[in-house]
């Protein structure tokens, strides 16, 4: 009995990493272009960003070769600052925009780049394991309505729930 809970462990967990159906990881990822100060444009909720406004993303090298990533996002109805630091790791090659990222420990959860401004790196949007999870990330507090429109279109067509996005406030 012990040996099939673990089994069974292992599988939820496993699961944790897939990439959801329709979604493919951008190739020709470039990390070093990647790392750095990202701003949350729009996102659909879950509970550990609940409520948050101003929310970045920042991404290091590890010395591990691994990412180090300080997720940070203010609370108005707290009144202050809330701050997450994880760790993340290519799945299959550095080249592929697919990544498991941890802040609790063991567990991990899937971190798929599925379209990138290749040129200069100014916009990425992003998913988890399935389609409840979805960002649209920036280098800027703001971006114009056209690529707004661009992400809302292509979330849409790949099955994702846009009528539940959120944007955040970036002041």
């Amino acid at each position: 009995m012990r040996l099939l809970s673990i089994i069974s462990f292992s599988i939820l967990l496993s699961g944790c990493l897939s990439i959801p159906q329709n979604v493919k990881p951008v190739d020709g990822f470039e990390l070093n272009k990647y790392l750095g100060k990202w701003y949350e444009i729009a996102r659909l909720d879950h509970s550990f960003e609940r409520g948050l406004d101003n929310v970045t993303a920042e991404y290091f090298l590890r010395d591990d070769g691994g990412v180090k990533v300080i997720n940070k996002g203010f609370s108005a109805t707290e009144n202050k600052w809330k701050e997450a630091e994880g760790k993340a790791y290519f799945v299959r090659n550095p080249q592929q925009g697919y990544l498991k990222v941890s802040f609790f420990g063991p567990f991990y959860g899937a971190y798929v780049v599925f379209e990138l401004d290749k040129e200069a790196y100014q916009y990425t949007f992003v998913t988890s394991y399935d389609k409840s999870y979805l960002w649209l990330l920036a280098r800027t507090p703001t971006v114009s309505d056209a690529l707004l429109d661009q992400f809302v279109q292509r979330a849409a067509e790949l099955g994702f729930e846009t009528d539940k996005l959120i944007f955040p406030k970036q002041n």
